[in-house]
């Protein structure tokens, strides 16, 4: 098959089919200008085109002309002509001094600023904020240089570039680099039947809502002041539950910025109408942190009646003693974890991992051992319910570049495909799962899923686990994940050891010197104990050295 990078304006190729499918998906949340420049950008000569993504696809708006020498292109200054008299490009924008110090080299710098510079051997990095502090104007570039023979071209459309970009993906941090990764085969991704309705913005305010969103989250990080991006983000008004869950989210962050910053006042109120998983848990702690046991107590309570999340409730099982034992309350019979087996090891320091140095010490060619951590339960989890994952519901898959479907951390996500996961997970009441999960390990190579480790599945662990890993165990790891997928995807066991010739297992959880188990870890650990699952916790002291 060609290689499509072989064409010198694949590039071009791929702008052209983001504008086709936007044309004909996204007529209707187009705005004027929108509209216009795909109908404009259609009639422009090739040349100027291809000039315009160059632009489009590199870092940042500002670019000088002698940087801009592409073969396939031609001359710059007549590809840029159309451009300049559609006011897509501007070659007199204003730049601040700090602007126009990325754009020049060390040589020209000195040469255009050199009676203001303190010490002309210095870095050029040391000379910037004491020209800046001089020249506080603005200027257009041949106004600051007038004695280079350059031109710079800045961008006029690149916002509306950007919002272009959102409507295709659908979020702002995937670019125009996804082509180029796809047409080099470093990432391919499972081909869905989109249909037309099927659009990640179904309105244009939705795609306003995003972008005002995108906005009060590059204010905070800008360090604006967290009132008055509250103030900001309580006047969106959208039915879009998408939205919703990413102001959700951005409040949620904003409360655990106040408790950084010990402004617990802002936090309590933050939370308390914060809908993100967690906020709950989170205005527990800032209650009890302002000696609020009272309300604390009371929220706990109502709280453990229907906890979230196992991750709620682990918490909880730990606030409520010590907020029974602040209000005096009797202490309430503690609950036993299942046991888990431990084993205690003392091992020369290694120059690898901790999971390495363990896998190593344990594994003989009887018994071998994988460092797996997250990647195998997930994997096969991926490959038998592949179809499941990648159904093609309204609202789940909207460009040809999604690693899953977008609600895959949604409450409804298992719920929107049940029939799908049961018609997976009855397979494992026979064989036929071990079928499927190897023909898909064939058939799907390589193909981006969210749930697939390919660099880690390799064709013995594969082999291994099916042989080794019992049917219900597997059900029993599969029916959590789909739970909580976004918490309970992380936390699982460091390493698995299996045994072929009896078919058994047992993880390994590992922990070095003056490590600990995290929560999500402790949850797994319990999980696996309770189903009476194989799972070893091994602490590790590094052996003195013979003297």
């Amino acid at each position: 098959m060609a290689n499509p990078l072989e064409d010198p304006l694949y590039y071009l190729q791929n702008f052209r089919q983001v504008l086709q499918w936007l044309g004909q998906r996204y007529a209707d949340l187009l705005d004027p200008d929108e509209t216009q420049f795909i109908q404009q950008f259609d009639s422009l000569p090739q040349a100027s085109q291809a000039l315009l993504v160059r632009m489009v696809m590199r870092k940042g708006v500002h670019f000088r002309a002698g940087k801009l020498n592409y073969l396939e292109i031609g001359c710059t200054r007549a590809a840029a002509e159309p451009l300049l008299r559609l006011g897509w490009i501007d070659e007199h924008c204003p730049l601040s001094f700090e602007t126009l110090f990325a754009l020049l080299q060390k040589g020209e710098i000195l040469a255009a600023f050199k009676p203001w510079i303190d010490n002309p051997k210095g870095n050029k990095a040391d000379w910037l904020e004491g020209l800046a502090a001089q020249f506080p104007d603005s200027r257009s570039f041949a106004a600051w240089c007038p004695e280079l023979a350059d031109t710079l071209y800045s961008l006029s459309v690149m916002d509306l570039c950007d919002r272009l970009r959102l409507m295709f993906f659908g979020n702002l941090y995937q670019d125009w680099s996804e082509f180029v990764l796809a047409d080099l085969g470093i990432y391919t991704y499972e081909k869905v039947e989109i249909c037309a309705e099927s659009r990640g913005l179904r309105s244009r305010d939705d795609v306003q809502g995003f972008l005002f969103l995108h906005a009060c989250q590059q204010a905070f990080e800008a360090g604006e002041p967290v009132a008055d991006v509250l103030a900001h983000i309580a006047t969106l008004s959208t039915d879009n539950p998408w939205l919703e869950r990413r102001r959700a989210k951005l409040a949620f962050q904003l409360g655990q910025y106040c408790e950084r910053l010990a402004e617990l006042t802002l936090a309590v109120q933050i939370y308390r109408t914060c809908a993100y998983p967690g906020a709950r848990a989170r205005l527990i702690r800032v209650l009890e942190r302002q000696e609020d046991y009272a309300q604390a107590m009371e929220l706990a309570d109502a709280a453990q009646q229907a906890p979230e999340s196992p991750a709620e409730l682990q918490h909880l099982l730990r606030v409520l003693p010590r907020l029974r034992r602040k209000l005096g309350a009797p202490a309430l019979p503690k609950v036993k974890p299942h046991e888990v087996s431990r084993l205690d090891l003392a091992l020369p320091q290694p120059l690898e991992s901790v999971e390495i140095c363990v896998q190593l010490h344990l594994s003989t060619p009887e018994a071998p051992v994988h460092y797996v951590e997250n990647g195998l339960i997930n994997s096969l989890f991926g490959l038998l319910c592949w179809d499941a994952i990648f159904a093609p519901l309204p609202g789940s898959f909207f460009h040809p570049f999604q690693r899953g479907p977008v609600d895959l951390h949604s409450e409804d996500f298992h719920q929107r495909r049940a029939a799908l996961f049961d018609a997976c997970f009855e397979q494992l009441a026979d064989e036929r799962y071990k079928t499927t999960i190897r023909q898909r390990y064939v058939d799907k190579w390589g193909i981006q899923s969210p749930f697939v480790f390919w660099n880690l599945l390799t064709e013995d662990l594969l082999e291994q686990a099916l042989a080794c890993l019992p049917a219900a165990h597997l059900r029993h790891w599969f029916d959590r994940l789909l739970l909580d997928i976004r918490a309970n995807r992380a936390g699982m066991p460091d390493l698995i050891q299996f045994w072929p010739a009896q078919n058994t297992y047992r993880m390994i959880e590992v922990k070095g010197p003056g490590d600990r188990l995290q929560d999500n870890q402790l949850r797994w650990l319990e999980f696996c104990a309770q189903h009476q699952m194989p799972v070893t916790v091994c602490y590790v002291r590094w052996a003195e050295p013979a003297l």
